[in-house]
């Protein structure tokens, strides 16, 4: 058992590398979570409200169900300061010594990982079943349907991209079983 690490122990207290930071596969991936959450609020944000030429209300683009917008913009916001906070957390990750309290960052890690991939799901279910509901005559002028299109993209990127950013929960789970 020369080798055994909980939860990445034996690298703990080790200076702060940026480059070797930003070069990790784990960063790499939070990074694209993060611009994935930043697309798809700007998508929405910018163009998911439309109006006919005759009404000077703006609607959803997506069946003009203020509900769909409502959740992909906070989906996308939740997303990126998330994001942003596990990206600290991963900055601080090799300064926290304690294993009760690496263990704790990587359970949270874990969790909300899969609860992050599970509200993309249904973000993108969602999103999905209202554009294919709209009708034609609510954007006759095909305004925003491209950044529409883009927010379902994206979302159905983030379902996958999450479970991946959580690389800790690989390495410690080897780790414990003394691989």
């Amino acid at each position: 058992m020369d080798g055994f690490q909980a939860y990445g122990a034996g690298k703990a207290g080790g200076a702060f590398d940026p480059l070797t930071f930003v070069r990790q596969p784990q960063t790499v991936v939070r990074l694209i979570c993060w611009l994935f959450s930043i697309v798809i609020l700007g998508c929405v944000a910018n163009e998911g409200y439309v109006n006919r030429p005759e009404e000077d209300e703006e609607f959803c683009i997506f069946n003009r169900n203020q509900y769909a917008c409502s959740y992909a913009v906070a989906m996308g916001t939740l997303c990126f300061f998330c994001s942003t906070g596990f990206l600290a957390l991963d900055v601080y990750f090799p300064q926290i010594t304690g294993v009760k309290d690496r263990k704790k960052a990587v359970v949270a890690d874990i969790s909300v990982s899969g609860l992050w991939s599970f509200i993309w799901f249904v973000g993108f279910c969602f999103l999905a079943n209202q554009w294919q509901a709209s009708e034609e005559e609510d954007n006759p002028l095909n305004e925003g349907a491209d950044a529409a299109r883009a927010a379902i993209v994206f979302s159905f990127f983030s379902i996958f991209t999450w479970p991946i950013g959580d690389k800790r929960s690989c390495s410690s789970s080897s780790a414990q079983s003394g691989l």
